[in-house]
């Protein structure tokens, strides 16, 4: 498809590109030389229906993006707008009341052009996705439909046939230039949705597809070749990027020489890459660029392609990552366009009524967790206030159904529950409906099963991903009484060393009754074991409304800061009388402000072995291994046998157990006596 002029001026007149251009954008550093063309691609990915500004979290605001846009296709006329997916899903209130149409009607007037599809582009499933997001607009027959843009997915097919689910490529045409776009979704789809929804369909290894469908296009004449993919590095760290034990790492290492730049997203991270194409050696461009925008609007990334026109060979490529709204600014950096404006005003008008009322107070901010360096979110590997809070009230929900344990995924948590003291610290403050809709945005049902105590270790295990994913470490929230120990030095499938339920330790033949959402009890996020829990019962209860019903019960919800797990290393060979040293880890919450202990006291048996310093610096990988803590002691002399270790921070309120052994000291050889003569 090729975009008029007249499409892009209009956008751009009402922003009033003339006056704005000098204040906010850079002049192009050098123009294309005569014989050559200059392809400007803008790319966004995670929107996720963040169509209002966000002073709190950064985000822009789709009438303030809209400007953005508009100012920068102005000054590149040949410019694709592109995204890598998850537009729409796990959105903010204004959209996800209104099944997301307000996120396609501003995205349809930003002129989106082509986008990947990403894994909550199926939060409905694939019927969904295409009978009514891609299908046209009807004000009777699909009236939340008509996204207008490409949406693709290469790697998607058909399970009985094989042939392709949605369409693979686009190409736009730029006087002699062609700009082919490849769409792909990371294969790990079908854990991260409904199952059911998705159960005709097989994702294939991205980059697999990728080749393929890049052979497709350099037969059809593209001079450029870009991926859109909805899969991404776990961290900002170019390091973490290419490394080839994670799935996007390897994917890089895949791709064809022919793709010449890559457009990621799915993992949130903001990032502007070159990695080096060994094939390209000798070229006047010898570095792939390899970018993602982030999330909820916060960046675009900017690609740059200089283009010969007589031999379609690229001449440089200059990449940016476009801060929208830069850190400690009152306001977005660009004003906001007026058409797209009144479009994200009517969708909060409709909501506002909804979405006003007050459900009940919040006593404290609840947090996701977070990586140094990253906002709220940005790390699903740490234990948060909000995930275990989340799950006593799926727990509480369902007692009726004799539950003692539920456990939450941290994905399902799309964002904080700050209340109306966001940002001010002013507790007690009331929340809202709308704000309690967008933590748990997927209208999950929750759903109670029994699990024997082996199998709640299984799905403990479960939280270390397959190897390669992209998260590699997905840590659940877990309801109050439920506590465990792990080492996360241990082989897989002996890490976790001992679970206890109200204080009382959880054996492998015992049988726990235990809640989960849907999406966990179809094995949801590789969690397997949970499909396989037997007596089981859908409650009816939509996790909302759990939460919903909690606050009209008991009129407020707060933060608790007790860890419900602790990383313990060391615990063998402990010997009466002999030196030890325990490392102790997961000790600390990574919210803004949540309280870390200073120090932990450390008891074996009835012995205090006394207050060691606690670590608390922010994480700076997925895992949950922040609040760090080292134990040296002399094992005392008289213990022996099984005894209770004990941790314990008074300013949280952590207190966890398990059982050690201890042998007794090693007696030392005696000297024959010397007989008398």
């Amino acid at each position: 498809m090729t975009r008029t002029a007249a499409t892009r001026a209009r956008i751009a007149g009402a922003a009033g590109v003339a006056g704005l251009l000098a204040a906010a954008l850079a002049v192009p550093a050098s123009a294309a030389e005569e014989g050559q063309t200059d392809i400007q691609i803008l790319g966004i990915n995670d929107f996720h229906g963040r169509i209002l500004p966000d002073s709190f979290g950064g985000s822009a605001g789709a009438a303030s993006m809209a400007t953005g846009v508009a100012e920068l296709e102005a000054l590149y006329p040949n410019t694709v707008f592109a995204a890598a997916g998850d537009l729409i899903g796990a959105s903010t209130f204004e959209s996800f009341i209104a099944h997301d149409k307000p996120t396609i009607d501003v995205l349809n007037a930003m002129d989106l052009d082509v986008s990947s599809v990403g894994n909550h582009e199926f939060d409905q499933g694939y019927l969904d996705l295409v009978d009514r997001v891609m299908a046209p607009y009807d004000p009777v027959t699909n009236p939340y439909g008509g996204a207008s843009w490409e949406y693709l997915g290469a790697n998607v097919r058909f399970v009985d046939t094989g042939d392709p689910a949605l369409p693979e490529t686009w190409i736009q045409t730029f006087g002699e230039i062609e700009v082919g776009f490849i769409g792909a979704v990371t294969e790990e789809t079908p854990s991260l949705v409904s199952p059911d929804g998705v159960a005709m369909l097989e994702f294939e290894d991205e980059a697999l597809a990728a080749n393929r469908s890049a052979a497709v296009l350099e037969d059809e004449g593209a001079d450029v070749v870009i991926l859109l993919v909805h899969e991404g590095a776990p961290t900002v760290e170019y390091a973490d990027a290419v490394d080839t034990s994670n799935n996007f790492g390897q994917m890089l290492a895949d791709l064809d020489p022919s793709i010449d730049a890559v457009i990621s997203g799915h993992t949130h991270m903001a990032y502007d890459h070159d990695v080096p194409v060994a094939e390209w050696a000798g070229n006047a461009v010898t570095e792939r660029p390899v970018v993602s925008a982030g999330q909820y609007g916060m960046y675009l990334n900017q690609l740059i392609f200089t283009v010969d026109d007589a031999t379609g060979e690229i001449v440089s490529i200059d990449s940016s990552l476009i801060d929208l709204w830069e850190s400690g600014a009152d306001a977005p950096v660009f004003p906001e366009d007026p058409d797209v404006a009144a479009i994200v005003a009517l969708a909060a008008e409709e909501a506002d009524e909804l979405g006003a009322v007050e459900l009940g107070d919040l006593d404290g901010p609840l947090y996701r967790a977070r990586i140094e360096g990253g906002s709220s979110g940005s790390s699903r590997g740490a234990e948060s206030t909000l995930g275990n809070a989340v799950a006593e009230v799926q727990k509480d929900a369902t007692e009726t159904l004799g539950v003692e344990l539920a456990f939450m995924n941290p994905g399902g948590l799309r964002a904080d529950m700050l209340g109306a003291a966001a940002g001010t610290g002013d507790y007690p403050s009331p929340v809202t409906y709308k704000e309690a809709a967008g933590v748990q945005p997927f209208a999950n049902t929750l759903v109670a099963m029994t699990l024997t105590g082996e199998q709640v270790a299984a799905v403990l295990e479960e939280q270390w991903q397959p190897d390669g994913s992209s998260r590699p470490f997905l840590r659940l929230g877990t309801s109050d009484g439920f506590a465990y120990t792990y080492d996360p030095t241990a082989e897989a499938g002996s890490r976790i060393l001992e679970m206890t339920l109200d204080g009382e330790p959880i054996a492998p033949a015992d049988t726990v009754r235990v809640v989960v959402n849907s999406f966990l009890a179809a094995g949801g996020d590789n969690f397997t074991t949970f499909a396989e829990g037997t007596d089981r019962a859908d409650s009816g209860r939509i996790d909302l409304n759990a939460m919903v019903d909690y606050l009209a019960d008991y009129g407020s919800i707060g933060p608790d800061y007790a860890q419900h797990s602790v990383g313990v290393t060391g615990t063998d060979g402990l010997q009466a009388g002999s030196e030890a040293t325990l490392e102790l880890s997961s000790l600390a919450f990574t919210g803004a402000g949540e309280p870390v202990d200073e120090t932990v006291t450390v008891k074996l048996g009835k012995v205090t072995l006394g207050e060691f310093a606690v670590d608390g610096s922010l994480p700076t990988d997925l895992y949950d291994e922040q609040g760090t803590a080292a134990v040296t002691f002399t094992v005392p002399k008289r213990l022996k046998g099984e005894q209770t270790l004990t941790i314990t921070g008074a300013t949280t309120g952590t207190e966890v157990s398990m059982t050690v052994e201890v042998e007794k000291k090693a007696k030392k050889d005696k000297k024959p006596k010397k007989r008398r003569r």
